[in-house]
């Protein structure tokens, strides 16, 4: 996917910052599990915490907080509180919901198996397409994006995806929610 943006020459995305409760824990995870290269390290100010940066491809880095004084973890406010495919997808307006990370179809497979076998819990395989239910159990021409999902330690959700075709004007036709859309009233 590559539409071009006519008011800034965006180049992806530099850094998606998150906030951990063991930075030792985390680079077990992100570099032991998933293999990002750890690349920079920061030793935040006034005793505040630390800051580090793990490549995830393409240019792109995944960084984390690890801040002495964070509150414990929300889930179902800051994050969802488990995997998609077991129906715990909401979390909080303003939150950040899941990081998607891009793999190449032809391996979607094996790294599914692979994080299996190192006793990651993950969803079953997703393909969404444009059907009432949003997924079916096979691949077709509809299905647009391949995907599955899992958690780092501190509850962070993740997704495996790959495109399967590419977008067109007929892939834009919803009409958007409002705020009074919304079943939970708005607070100030």
């Amino acid at each position: 996917m590559n539409a071009p943006n006519p008011r800034y020459e965006l180049r992806g995305i530099n850094h998606l910052a998150l906030v951990c409760s063991d930075m030792r824990r985390t680079i077990d995870f992100y570099t032991g599990v998933l293999g990002m290269p750890l690349i920079k390290t920061i030793e935040l100010p006034g005793d505040l915490g630390q800051h580090f940066f793990f490549d995830c491809g393409n240019g792109d880095t995944l960084a984390f907080f690890w801040l002495a004084d964070a509150p414990d973890a929300a889930p179902g406010v800051a994050a969802p509180k488990g995997l998609p495919d077991a129906g715990e997808l909401v979390s909080a307006v303003g939150s950040m919901n899941h990081v998607a990370f891009a793999v190449p179809p032809e391996k979607f497979d094996e790294y599914y198996e692979r994080l299996r076998g190192e006793g990651i819990e993950v969803s079953r395989v997703l393909n969404h397409d444009d059907s009432r239910a949003g997924v079916s159990r096979e691949v077709h021409p509809g299905t647009f994006v391949r995907s599955f999902y899992f958690q780092d330690p501190d509850g962070v959700l993740l997704e495996f995806a790959c495109w399967t075709r590419t977008f067109t004007d007929a892939d834009i036709s919803h009409e958007p929610k409002t705020a009074a859309d919304r079943r939970v009233p708005a607070s100030h």
